[in-house]
């Protein structure tokens, strides 16, 4: 478009404006809604946990050091102790296993009550950390400018972490609907005997390196 096809735009009748710059505005929206979904809703509960893993493991290696030494040695065990047991309280915060079913289904009526119409919606592999799995979820929906717009931000304000990536716009079949691809990530904590597993798989691997 030119610029002065773009001055000509009526803010007060996006509905009218080319296909084009439909898609344009709806990018710029999202990315506002997406963006202020992770400043506002859970973008705190992701930097603790960050932060307490992060410290955890600086405690850890100053606990380990403090050991060789035997300085203070039952005042470290103490503190070490304390961040696990806060750090577990924040890994409890995220659904359990049995709860995720109930989380993508929070998602896809999320779509639903916005009239969208699912094309796709995959959920992928998991992908374990020492902490908690991450889930990606592949999604194609159709629907109106306006409808995709509200569905971004329903999913940033579910009481649950659910994030959107690889966003791409594209137009529907019959001119007057968007397509819109995606990949929406959840977050769960691991069971007891997920981390059994992995702590295993640590000890086992720290064998090997002897």
């Amino acid at each position: 478009m030119t610029l002065d096809e773009i001055r000509n735009l009526d803010p007060k009748n996006i509905g009218d404006w080319p296909m084009g710059a439909q898609i344009g505005l709806l990018a710029i929206v999202f990315a506002v809604v997406v963006g202020a979904g992770y400043g506002y809703v859970w973008s705190d509960q992701m930097q603790a946990l960050d932060e307490g893993r992060a410290k955890e493991e600086q405690l850890k290696i100053e606990f380990l050091d403090k050991k060789k030494k035997a300085i203070n040695l039952e005042a470290y065990r103490q503190q070490l102790v304390e961040i696990q047991l806060s750090f577990g309280a924040l890994l409890k915060q995220l659904p359990n296993k049995s709860e995720m079913e109930t989380l993508l289904t929070e998602v896809n009526q999320a779509g639903v009550g916005r009239g969208l119409q699912f094309e796709l919606f995959k959920p992928g592999t998991e992908i374990k950390t020492a902490e908690f799995a991450e889930l990606p979820i592949d999604i194609r929906i159709v629907g109106s400018y306006h409808d995709l717009s509200a569905f971004v931000s329903d999913v940033a304000q579910l009481s649950r972490i659910v994030t959107l990536s690889n966003i791409q716009l594209s137009n529907g079949k019959d001119g007057d609907t968007l397509v819109m691809q995606a990949v929406a990530k959840t977050y769960r904590s691991l069971d007891d005997a997920e981390l059994q597993s992995i702590r295993q798989a640590e000890a086992d691997a720290k064998k090997k390196k002897r």
